[in-house]
């Protein structure tokens, strides 16, 4: 619920206590003598959903913007009629609604100003950077808490729909300037820590796990973002707390911009590409979610003759979110496709294995087991190949298997589907 607080212009009284009135909801109102620009301030006590069409009637009464208009956010109202007015409001689609203005607000406010937003990403970014060569969970999510890119998503997209030019302008630029600012962040700070030996040396940076997460994106990625965007909206909307959201439009951007400075500080382009996809996948989904939800949840400018405007720049702007985002789904497309087709090849290859072991085992009546079968792919961004498998098989300690790599090796290029190297190696095990 909120408390509605309106200065009612000199000469426009009776105008303005007439349109509430109409609207049938309490108020109170007090003389003000501190100006002679205004007469009276009018205290009204109402539904959050109520806001927006009440002060929509008392523009229509008279109330420009010159007037001082304050919402406020109302613990409790005591009062039987308000009750009455609250089922009166109950009961629609929109029940936890705030009003238009009360939206422009809050995502202006949620957008910091310029040094606090760029020393909050820069921590950000450096802490992700940290975490993911340290290949630890705990301090990815920390980077991610105080990650400030929920203000700027939701600002560009508020700003489309009531046709805030500004508003608009100020998201785009954040988003813009803090993801090239994370990346860079981090890409400096990985030179620092590879050359100046403060972890130990990696050939191999895909060889981190967490790293090795970001770099094949697939359509389980756009999942995630457009659901970050579409809870950052619905909680923008609803009036509650976007920390939690925020935290999660975070996980879509801030780990991906630092996998980008970090391929970037190893001279490893495949890194550097993956992850450049999902974090251009991630930051147009987000915004292409939110600027849905907004829109549908009815929003739009002030003035009606803003309204056509504002249409036509939210369907040009879904317009080109939708394109940017098919276009790299396509990459998606393949990522996925890759990653089913090398899970279908590995799990022959592991199966292939399992039986040319047992039957090897059968014809040479020594206890034999597959311990461990390692697939070994190459280093390409899309459409990696199966080149090596290393199998580990326990044998009895003093026993010998002679033929078992030839074997293996013909039947896993049959797996396979192409020649790979094969590899085999014999652990002694005992029965207990």
């Amino acid at each position: 619920m909120r408390l509605v607080q309106v200065t009612i212009p000199s000469g426009k009284r009776e105008t303005i206590l007439g349109a509430l009135d109409e609207e049938d909801v309490d108020y109170v109102v007090s003389d003000e003598t501190s100006s002679r620009e205004y007469a009276a301030i009018a205290y009204v006590p109402l539904p959050t959903n109520a806001v927006e069409p009440v002060l929509e009637a008392l523009r229509d009464a008279g109330l420009d913007d010159d007037a001082y208009t304050v919402v406020l956010e109302a613990n409790t109202v005591v009062s039987r009629r308000f009750e009455e007015l609250e089922e009166r409001y109950a009961g629609g689609e929109d029940e936890d609604r705030i009003a238009r203005e009360e939206l422009t607000s809050t995502a202006s406010s949620m957008a910091p100003s310029p040094r606090t937003y760029v020393v909050m990403t820069v921590v950000s970014a450096l802490i992700a950077t940290a975490g993911l060569l340290l290949d630890s969970p705990a301090v990815v999510v920390g980077s991610m808490v105080i990650a400030p890119l929920v203000g700027p998503a939701m600002a560009a997209s508020v700003g489309t729909v009531v046709n805030d030019r500004e508003l608009f302008v100020r998201g785009v630029r954040y988003q813009l300037g803090g993801l090239v600012l994370a990346v860079v962040t981090a890409g400096l700070f990985a030179l620092v820590v590879r050359y100046a030996h403060l972890i130990p040396p990696l050939n191999d940076i895909t060889s981190v796990g967490q790293i090795r997460e970001r770099l094949a994106p697939d359509f389980l990625s756009l999942a995630v973002a457009l659901g970050a965007g579409v809870a950052g909206a619905l909680s923008l909307t609803s009036g509650v707390s976007t920390a939690l959201v925020g935290v999660m439009i975070a996980v879509a951007l801030i780990p991906p911009a630092a996998t980008v400075g970090i391929g970037a500080a190893w001279g490893a382009p495949l890194v550097t590409l993956g992850s450049g996809v999902l974090l251009a996948v991630n930051v147009l989904s987000i915004n292409l979610a939110a600027l849905s939800v907004l829109w549908y949840a009815g929003y739009r400018p002030e003035r009606w003759f803003r309204r056509g405007a504002a249409r036509s720049a939210t369907l040009k702007r879904i317009g080109v979110l939708v394109v940017a985002i098919l276009v790299l789904s396509a990459f998606l497309g393949g990522v996925t496709l890759d990653s089913f087709s090398r899970a279908t090849t590995e799990e022959r290859i592991r199966t292939t294995a399992a039986s040319v072991v047992e039957e090897a085992e059968g014809s040479v009546g020594v206890d034999l087991r597959v311990l461990d079968v390692q697939v070994d792919y190459t280093n390409t961004a899309l459409f990696r190949k199966a080149n090596r498998v290393v199998v580990t098989v326990g044998i009895p300690p003093g026993e010998t298997v002679s033929g078992m790599a030839d074997r293996l090796d013909a039947r896993l290029d049959g797996a396979a589907g192409h020649d790979i190297e094969t590899e085999v190696r014999y652990v002694g095990t005992e029965g207990g």
